[in-house]
């Protein structure tokens, strides 16, 4: 089903994607994607795709937060890369969302659990509270 759907996802976006594409491009230049290792199934590692909404150099990062990396983010078309994640097998349409590496030394046994289903574009855990959860109801949610 992942397949099938992100499939047709994917070709119903094309155009949206290389808008934003474009849109990224000119107002920050190079790279247009941000990737990242995230751990996904068994915890075992792969690049997760974005658009990239921050420009590149020092500062934290709400400075470096471009108006069009907000607007992306705040309508998560940040995410439409990920259906090539999910073309790719490294991803699901829905499922929990991947954390950062840097957290799986800090699971417990429960939330270890996360890694055994491929990791999501979206989840329970962001269509019912998105970044409005603290980390336990987001675990809870995503188990």
């Amino acid at each position: 089903m992942d397949l099938v759907i992100g499939s047709l996802c994917l070709i119903l976006a094309a155009p949206l994607i290389l808008v934003i594409a474009l849109c990224v491009r000119v107002t920050m230049g190079s790279p247009i994607l941000f990737r990242q290792v995230r751990p996904g199934l068994g915890g075992e590692l792969f690049v997760l795709f974005k658009f990239r909404s921050m420009r590149i150099g020092d500062g934290d990062d709400e400075s470096r937060l471009s108006e069009l990396g907000a607007f992306l983010r705040r309508t998560s078309l940040d995410e439409l890369p990920e259906l090539w994640n999910v073309l790719k097998g490294e991803m699901s349409l829905v499922a929990p969302r991947p954390l950062l590496e840097q957290y799986l030394g800090r699971y417990w046994s429960e939330q270890e659990r996360h890694h055994d289903v491929l990791p999501g574009m979206t989840g329970w855990a962001q269509v019912k509270g998105r970044n409005n959860v603290d980390w336990e109801q987001r675990f809870a949610m995503d188990l």
